[in-house]
């Protein structure tokens, strides 16, 4: 059957192309200010694969353009876009003189990653940030979601965004460890990288299949770029203080060759947080050789080294105490505060292109890519002392009340001892790197006790694609491709400092013999700064994909046919023999082979030349993330047990306007997620069959069968009451929650050790995993993101080339991550019971049990943002500057949190929290108060 569409669609190719009429069409663009031509202006016939650049005297010319009615779009980055209607008959068309003015909003979207920048994935905060969509459109909703609701870590349609695909030049820029982009990777090149498409939900790319949250490309091409140069400079109070950055484009001379270069700096002593140090220098190049009319070749080249302190997630108790700002990762040093947790993030990309113009109506892409370096997350290491985090559990207040009753107070009142504790913790709020540093210099043999390592993540990933583009006929465009990449991923433990000791231990203090053992291949290893420790091994992927993509254009009706399939075959090869796991760490794991498939279609009917109606629908599976495909890979080559791939649908209809003065979307969209899997790390008390600490353990915690159903409405409406004035509302209801009660296992491994001395009857098996059951989360919502946002704005836009705008927007509807070990069978059974048996404990409260179970949610909170810009034009440069104030009102709101999962049972949670003040109560991240953001530019 698909042979035999695929031969219909030629057939009629050739009957179209001997059947259709065409003719000429060309134009000129000019600078509105200047009444200079523009070159290498885009100019694009929608629904056709014709595209066409402004030469040095701003002149487009199309050839053999189909007879008929036409949008023609012309764009430059920096200037407003235009969109003529066109009717094309037997006679060359002459457009005569289309004017850009310049968009001066545009640096708002220059500094929208300055504004919301963060790895907000980090430290389980459970969610990410839209910050990295910047939008080609100009949608107002999608505007909105960015620039207003960004900062609050709003997601659209509640998706993560491994649901979307980011790409460069055509290359697909989401990793295969966890399914998302590094934004950091191209940080700091804002003018580099404005050339973007950007295509909504599962509507369809030129480029790739997509998935269901959208697809952005970023167009790297250096003749695409409009010649002349750039500077700015920057001020601001996020996450760093100050940016400079640089771009010239050269435009394509007579020889045939264009380039871009572009650099930016940007650093901070301290951001928005407290002790939250950020430095980061960013390199572009691209350079395009054009051969003649058909061929041409751009190589482009992306650097960007970032290095940035984080901030601490911390309870309420600590927030109470030292105020939303508080971060406990960092301490004084030398005079100067040194953040324990860093993040470096060092990854180049190197790109090969070729465009190869076939014909009038075909065009072939052709890229090549490597892309390698280091993310290192720092953080401290210790043996058999105290632990320096000043907010450990039993540092805090909190630690009197849920660890003990009043009658066990001792030498003083409760309150007494309460005042003395939080006046202790004020004391010693931040890491004491100078005692670390003693503790090491009284050891006899010279070892350190403290020392400063970092996660390193090393990959290297090789990535070949091609997409074809065909205009089969007047009506029906074919899109193409298929992408190999394949990538070696080298994670390790890093020594980054030994804090004035000679040498580190590489052994786990938890164990004993070779259990404690990191690697039995090399036992008792003392390791210095530099060396791998801990553990040690590669994850390898090979993925294979490919799309073909239908677009029929007519009068009423357009619509999209199209279908994917990928293979992805993971592997793990462990490096270390480690202890606990000598028989299943070392050496190659199983293969794991994933083969899934796609199909999306849709279509728009158009009511007038002014509404129509639009609906996209799709049904695909989808790989496992590695991250999420072995429960353990730090220490083993257990695969997840029976891991399958996602099931992904969804569907959404829209009702557009697009009149002169008034643009409208109403979008109702709805998904499912079936079949995920989740993993994550932390310890946990009263967890396992045993009485006091034989109950606890660190574990390994993996959620599977996971079903997320996510739907709700999409409004977006601007009008532009006068010349000068526009008015824009947008809004978003959304519920989005787990659809299905999922299954947690939970890796120990004491386990192990267990198994290997013999004891496999006590343990079940020599299986680690223990099966938990079903967690009861069905309807319990998705955490990490406002699922209600609504904002009204105004814009004053002058003539004389200055504006001011003002949003207010609201937020509700955010929920905390829950846990879902605490939410199986194992909650409400007493498994240190005398008799060994998993009884319920007898004293539980079922109201109080719904009442600790029940999810938090945030409390709902308004931003009022201000935005402004004025350009003049001096001596032919544009000089000018961007300013904004977001949170102008000061709130104080949490952007995302976590249940700690440490109280495993009832009888442990209980008593935490009926004490008032929990040692493990959730642990919080805030947004940014009042911020600011001023950008100065020259255009020349």
């Amino acid at each position: 059957m698909k042979k035999l569409v695929i031969s219909i669609l030629f057939v009629m190719q050739v009957v179209f192309a001997f059947a259709q009429q065409n003719s000429l069409v060309k134009g000129k663009v000019v600078d509105s200010k200047t009444q200079k031509p523009l070159q290498n202006v885009v100019a694009t016939i929608r629904n056709t694969t014709l595209t066409a650049l402004t030469n040095s005297d701003g002149i487009f010319v199309f050839e053999n353009v189909p007879h008929g009615s036409h949008l023609l779009e012309v764009s430059s980055t920096g200037y407003t876009r235009q969109i003529l209607s066109i009717d094309v008959e037997g006679q060359p068309l002459d457009l005569g003189v289309v004017v850009l003015a310049e968009d001066i909003t545009s640096e708002q979207q220059l500094s929208l990653i300055t504004i919301t920048e963060n790895d907000l994935g980090d430290d389980n905060s459970g969610s990410e940030s839209t910050a990295g969509l910047l939008q080609a459109t100009r949608d107002a909703f999608q505007q909105s979601a960015a620039f207003n609701w960004g900062q609050a870590r709003f997601r659209i349609r509640g998706l993560d965004n491994e649901y979307g695909t980011t790409m460069i030049n055509g290359i697909v820029m989401n990793k295969l460890y966890d399914g998302r982009p590094q934004w950091s990777n191209w940080g700091g090149l804002n003018d580099a990288t404005r050339n973007q498409e950007f295509t909504m939900g599962s509507a369809p790319s030129d480029y790739t299949f997509g998935g269901i949250l959208g697809t952005q490309e970023i167009n790297t091409r250096a003749s695409f770029y409009r010649p002349g140069t750039r500077v700015s400079f920057s001020g601001t109070n996020t996450n760093y203080s100050w940016r400079m950055m640089g771009t010239h484009a050269s435009g394509m001379n007579k020889d045939g060759i264009a380039y871009v270069i572009s650099a930016s700096r940007r650093w901070a002593q301290e951001g928005y947080f407290d002790g939250t140090d950020y430095s980061a220098n960013s390199f572009f190049a691209s350079v395009e050789k054009r051969f003649n009319d058909k061929h041409s070749l751009n190589f482009t080249s992306i650097y960007a080294q970032n290095s940035r302190g984080k901030n601490s997630p911390n309870t309420a108790e600590v927030n109470k105490i030292a105020g939303e700002k508080y971060n406990s990762y960092w301490g004084w040093q030398d005079g100067e505060k040194r953040n324990s947790r860093d993040k470096d993030v060092e990854e180049p990309i190197l790109m090969l292109s070729h465009y190869w113009k076939i014909t009038d109506k075909t065009n072939l892409n052709t890229n090549v890519s490597y892309q390698f370096g280091k993310i290192g997350n720092s953080r401290l290491d210790f043996q058999n002392v105290n632990n320096p985090d000043p907010t450990y559990y039993r540092n805090l207040p909190s630690y009197y009340t849920s660890m003990y009753d009043g009658n066990t107070f001792v030498g003083g009142s409760e309150a007494n001892i309460l005042e003395a504790s939080r006046a202790r913790f004020l004391t010693n709020r931040q890491i004491d790197w100078k005692a670390m540093y003693a503790a090491n210099s009284r050891t006899n043999a010279g070892n350190s006790v403290y020392a400063l390592y970092e996660d390193r993540t090393d990959d290297k990933t090789w990535t070949a694609n091609t997409i074809l583009n065909t205009q089969l006929s007047d009506n029906i465009i074919l899109n193409a491709g298929a992408t190999y990449r394949k990538l070696k991923s080298h994670n390790f433990q890093n020594m980054l400092d030994l804090l004035g000791g000679q040498y580190f231990n590489d052994i786990d203090n938890f164990y004993t013999g070779n259990f404690a053992q990191s690697d039995l291949n090399n036992p008792n290893r003392q390791v210095g700064v530099g060396d791998t420790y801990g553990y040690n091994y590669n994850l390898l992927a090979d993925v294979a994909d490919a799309f073909t993509q239908f677009k029929f254009n007519y009068s009423k009706f357009d619509f999209y046919l199209s279908q994917s399939f990928s293979r992805s075959q993971y592997q793990r090869e462990g490096l270390y023999r480690n202890g606990l796991y000598a028989n299943n760490s070392f050496g190659k794991s199983d293969k794991i082979v994933f083969e899934n498939f796609g199909f999306k279609g849709g279509m728009t009917y158009k009511l007038t030349g002014r509404q129509m109606f639009d609906v996209n629908a799709i049904y695909m599976t989808k790989a496992p993330s590695l991250r999420n495909s072995f429960p353990n890979a730090r220490l083993n080559n257990v695969i997840i047990p029976d891991i399958n791939s996602e099931n992904i649908m969804s569907v959404d209809a829209s009702y557009i306007i697009r009149a002169p003065k008034l643009k409208t979307r109403l979008t109702g969209f709805y998904s499912t997620i079936k079949n995920a899997t989740e993993t994550s790390f932390f310890f946990a008390e009263g967890v396992f069959e045993g009485d006091g600490s034989d109950a606890n353990a660190f574990v390994a915690e993996t959620v599977t069968n996971i079903n997320k159903k996510n739907m709700g409405v999409e409004l977006g409406i601007e009008y532009q009451v006068t010349p000068t004035i526009k008015v824009t509302a947008t809004g978003t209801y959304g519920q989005y929650t787990y659809d299905n009660n999922p299954t947690v296992s939970i890796n120990n491994d004491a386990l192990a050790a267990l198994v290997q001395e013999g004891s496999v009857a006590s343990v079940g098996g020599p299986n680690t995993q223990v099966d938990f059951g079903k967690a009861n989360l069905k309807n319990y919502r998705l955490p990490g993101m406002p699922q209600q946002a609504y904002s009204i704005g105004l814009e004053y836009r002058d003539p004389h080339f200055w504006w001011i705008g003002a949003n207010a927007n609201y937020l509700a509807s955010n929920y905390i991550d829950v846990s879902a070990l605490l939410r199986t069978h194992n909650f409400f059974e007493n498994s240190a019971d005398p008799y060994g048996m998993d009884f319920p404990f007898s004293d539980i409260d079922r109201d109080n049990a719904r009442k600790l179970l029940k999810q938090e949610k945030f409390d709902d909170f308004y931003l009022v943002n201000l935005t402004g810009g004025k350009s003049w034009r001096i001596s032919g440069k544009t000089v000018g500057f961007f300013a904004s104030i977001n949170n102008v009102f000061d709130q104080t709101y949490k952007t995302g949190g976590f249940e700690q999962a440490r109280n495993a049972n009832y009888q442990e949670l209980n008593r935490d929290v009926s004490s008032g003040t929990p040692s493990f109560g959730p642990k919080y991240f805030y947004g940014y108060g009042r911020t600011y953001f001023v950008n100065l530019y020259v255009n020349f």
